[in-house]
Order: structure tokens, then C-alpha cells, then sequence
């Protein structure tokens, strides 16, 4: 490229002369003066073909071109940013509606949660509250579990302080145990919250989840109000097509003991991997209160019986919406959570 003195002065008057009133001219001026391929650039790299007694001309007048499209590169562009503010603020009504806001989702666990409390609801169960960091009495003993009951073996504690035991609950029974301390029978509750386990974190397992539990006593309660309650809950949450099964199992704090199970939502009963090939799925546990758990929670257990139940959230929830991994629950995705956008 040969460069004169008259094609620089050309340059200068093109440059003041090239119109920009819109950002498509202020890029193509950009593209064409200014860009490592440029003219400008183009110019300055030019200066080691120039005569030696001629460069120090030569490169004052490509740096006052460079300084003079730079210049008008920078005021072009700032006059073109106000008229895009003073237009948008002239359009502007301010009896308009906000922008819309983007909806919020509940989450899949305190839906079916709130759903729970909405079946029991209305066959007359109250709802009632209890600590999270509870004493040995109310999370083991009073359920009878002693001191060296092998049942405290099956529930990995995460223990806060030992000689007096102190500990994260390992399940919602422990506000059984209170309400039955500070109320008379009939007593008919849900002890729903959150319930802590020294588990590795699985598809299958997590350290911390939420559970229901469910607590019926009085005069004359039997094995098969049990039966009809649980009957009800199966229906009203999964669809009258659902079966339900009980099967005889054991739990320290009631006697009999039954695991409950359901025809498996997945395969209907045919068999898959979810129900391992049985067509059930285990949801809860259940049973009638013990007598000594009655005793401990200051109940006559000669005048009164009464029935006590306890599910995961978290599992029926993997199998009302048919979620296949524990830990989507808590890992805060998006993805996962904008499903349930509006409840």
C-alpha cells in the first residue's frame, strides 16, 4: 500500500463527512476505520515503507485521522444512546401495567405435605408441632426404645450432646409423645416436619427428609379404623383404583405392626424395576400404640387405645409425580422446580 499525503487529507474529509444516525451506521463506520483491518490500522502499519526523512510527517497526520475518527466514533455513539433514552422515556405511560413477574413454584414436598394435612383434614385431624433438637425421653425412651433397645441401632443419630443426650430427631413420633403429655384423649393429630438420619446421600437415602405422622386415640379404637383411615388416605391421594395392603412388621412404640403398600403407580401392578418385580410399593408404617407408650404419655392405656402411623413426603412424593432420584429435592434445579410453577 503507497500512501500520499493527498489520500490522507481524502480520509479526513470522509470521515467528518460519513453520516451516522443509527447503531447499523456506527458499526459500519467501526468496520471501515477503525477494526484491526480497517483503514486506519492499515495506515500505521504502513509507516516502515515510508521514507525515512518523510515518517515523522507521515505518522502525525495518521494519528490526528486516528484521533479525529475515534473522536467522532465516541460522539456519534453517545448521541445515538440519548436518543434511544429520550424516545423510550417519551413512550413511556405510566398508567400502563408493570412488567409481568415471573411466578414463583411451590415445592413438590410441601405440596403433597399440604395435601396430606388436606385428606386428614377432614376427618378431623388437627395439626401439631414439635422440636427439631429433641431430648433422648421424647425420641427414643418414651417410644420404647430403652437404653439398650437394638431398634436405636436401625436409626443413624446425629447426636448433639451426650450425658444428657441431646439430638436432631429422627422422626415427627417425638410430638406424639408431647401431645399426649399435654392433652387429654380424644386426641386425633398429624405431626408433620423435618427429621435427621447419619445416612450417605443416595438416589434412595438422604441425611435430612419430612415426614407425617399421624396419632388416633380413645375409647374403643381397633386395628380396623386403622384400616379404613389408611384406606381413605390411599384413595384421596392416589385414585380409587389404587389397592392397599398390609403387612404384619414390627415397631417398638406400636403393637401389632404393619408396613402398608400400595399396587406400584408405575407399572400397575405388572412388575418393574420401581416395585422390584411385585407390583407393590411400601408407603408407610403403622399399628396400634403400645400400651407403655400410652403410660409414658400420661394415658390411661386401660380406658384408651388408639392407632399411630408415620410416612416419608418425600417417598410419596417420588411416587405421586414418579420421581425417580431422592436428591432432585434438595439440589435447588430449576429445571426440576419450574415444573410445579403455580402449585
Amino acid at each position: 500500500m503507497n500512501t500520499s499525503t493527498g489520500d490522507i487529507a481524502l480520509l479526513y474529509s470522509e470521515i467528518e463527512k460519513f453520516s451516522i444516525s443509527s447503531p447499523d451506521d456506527l458499526e459500519n463506520f467501526r468496520l471501515k476505520f477503525l477494526v484491526k483491518k480497517g483503514i486506519i490500522p492499515s495506515l500505521l502499519s504502513e509507516i516502515k515503507n515510508i521514507a525515512p526523512e518523510n515518517r515523522r510527517d507521515y505518522g502525525e497526520s495518521v494519528n490526528k485521522l486516528k484521533t479525529l475518527a475515534e473522536s467522532k466514533f465516541k460522539t456519534a455513539g453517545e448521541e445515538i444512546i440519548n436518543k434511544q433514552s429520550v424516545a423510550s422515556d417519551t413512550l413511556l405511560d405510566l398508567s400502563l401495567p408493570g412488567p409481568e413477574m415471573p411466578l414463583g413454584s411451590i415445592h413438590p414436598v410441601t405440596l403433597i405435605r399440604n395435601r396430606i394435612i388436606e385428606i386428614f383434614s377432614h376427618i378431623g385431624f388437627t395439626v401439631s408441632y414439635g422440636p427439631e433438637i429433641e431430648d433422648d425421653w421424647h425420641n427414643f425412651t418414651a417410644l420404647n426404645m430403652g437404653e439398650n433397645h437394638p431398634a436405636r441401632d436401625m436409626q443413624d443419630t446425629f447426636f448433639i450432646q451426650k450425658n444428657p443426650d441431646i439430638l436432631l430427631r429422627t422422626h415427627t413420633s417425638n410430638v406424639q409423645i408431647r401431645v399426649m403429655e399435654n392433652q387429654k384423649p380424644p386426641i386425633r393429630t398429624l405431626s408433620p416436619g423435618r427429621t435427621f438420619r447419619n445416612e450417605a446421600i443416595s438416589a434412595r437415602a438422604h441425611c435430612m427428609f419430612h415426614q407425617v405422622e399421624g396419632l388416633y386415640i380413645d375409647e374403643g379404637v381397633s386395628f380396623s379404623d386403622l384400616k379404613q383411615t389408611l384406606q381413605y388416605f390411599v384413595h384421596e391421594m392416589f385414585g380409587k383404583e389404587i389397592s392397599m395392603r398390609l403387612r404384619a412388621s414390627y415397631f417398638p412404640f406400636t403393637e401389632p405392626s404393619a408396613e402398608v403398600d400400595i399396587t406400584c403407580l408405575i407399572c400397575k401392578s405388572k412388575g418393574c424395576n420401581v416395585c422390584k418385580h411385585s407390583g407393590w410399593v411400601e408407603i408407610m408404617g403403622a399399628g396400634m400404640v403400645d400400651p407403655a407408650v400410652l403410660e409414658n404419655g400420661k394415658i390411661d392405656s386401660e380406658k384408651f387405645t388408639g392407632f399411630a402411623f408415620g410416612m416419608g413426603i418425600e417417598r410419596i412424593a417420588m411416587l405421586k409425580y414418579q420421581i425417580n432420584d431422592l436428591r432432585l429435592f434438595q439440589e435447588n434445579d430449576l429445571r426440576f422446580l419450574r415444573q410445579w410453577v403455580g402449585g
